[in-house]
């Protein structure tokens, strides 16, 4: 099977994908948002062709929401590399429907050694209504993912987990974000690759440019909408070889989003 220059290999979809100038940083290195962005959009696809897409949840008033993804960069990708992006849905986890990524140099197809990877991601998402907001359990949309499609192979061993900031970690307040025009996508809320945008603007520039990210995880919790104002808090624990940030967003000091970047 194959459409919009998707192809498939043991039910892994795949597209190839030059990585662009704007999606890379001043060290020419892909940007972790950017990433999500090709995700996203991979996903999508994927799922289309599979007949659970945007288009199929839409007949029943439901969408696929993220819930939440890791993303680690083990080998990141710079500006003008030649790639492939492989996506699989992994089935049912209770609530969430599972999909992993990576992203690899053309041609690399040695899926049993992850250090070759350029990027690894595993990610779970939801079914939201669309009118009533909440999340959805439709027999309907369960019976639309055939397990015949899966694949159970993991991009990271461990999988998307709840993202908890310790308690004992300083916080401090960095930023104010209004969800404008340029963060709001065709759910009607601030797309997933906003916040990784926020979070990583959350953080000194000078280290972030000098420190790879090495991963990134980040829950998403409540949908923010058009006009809303997100309050960013920033918090961080350090040891010999690392350093790792917690940011969250808060609207009227509930959380909508965490997030935990290591560097």
């Amino acid at each position: 099977m194959a459409m919009e220059n998707v192809d498939v290999i043991d039910n892994r979809f795949s597209k190839d994908i030059t990585i662009p100038c704007y999606d890379t940083d001043a060290s020419f290195h892909l940007k972790p948002a950017a990433f999500m962005d090709h995700a996203q959009e991979m996903a999508y696809l994927a799922a289309r062709a599979l007949h659970f897409g945007y288009d199929d949840l839409q007949k029943h008033h439901t969408a696929w929401v993220l819930s939440r993804m890791r993303i680690d960069f083990p080998n990141p990708p710079k500006w003008r590399d030649e790639t492939t992006l492989y996506t699989w849905h992994k089935g049912l986890d209770g609530l969430f429907f599972l999909r992993d990524f990576e992203l690899r140099n053309h041609g690399d197809t040695d899926f049993s050694d992850k250090s070759k990877a350029l990027v690894l991601c595993t990610s779970s998402w939801i079914v939201m209504n669309v009118e009533t907001r909440r999340l959805v359990r439709s027999e309907e949309v369960l019976n639309m993912v055939p397990e015949t499609t899966q694949c159970q192979d993991s991009a990271i061993k461990t999988p998307c987990g709840k993202i908890v900031i310790p308690k004992n970690a300083p916080e401090e307040e960095v930023g104010c974000h209004k969800a404008s025009y340029s963060d709001i996508d065709v759910i009607g809320h601030t797309n997933n690759a906003r916040y990784v945008v926020w979070a990583m603007d959350s953080l000194d520039y000078k280290e972030v440019a000098n420190n790879r990210v090495k991963s990134l995880s980040i829950n998403f919790i409540k949908e923010t909408k058009p006009e809303e104002e997100v309050r960013i808090f920033r918090s961080f624990v350090e040891s010999e070889d690392s350093k790792t940030y917690f940011i969250e967003g808060r609207i009227e000091d509930k959380p909508c989003f965490s997030a935990q970047i290591d560097l």
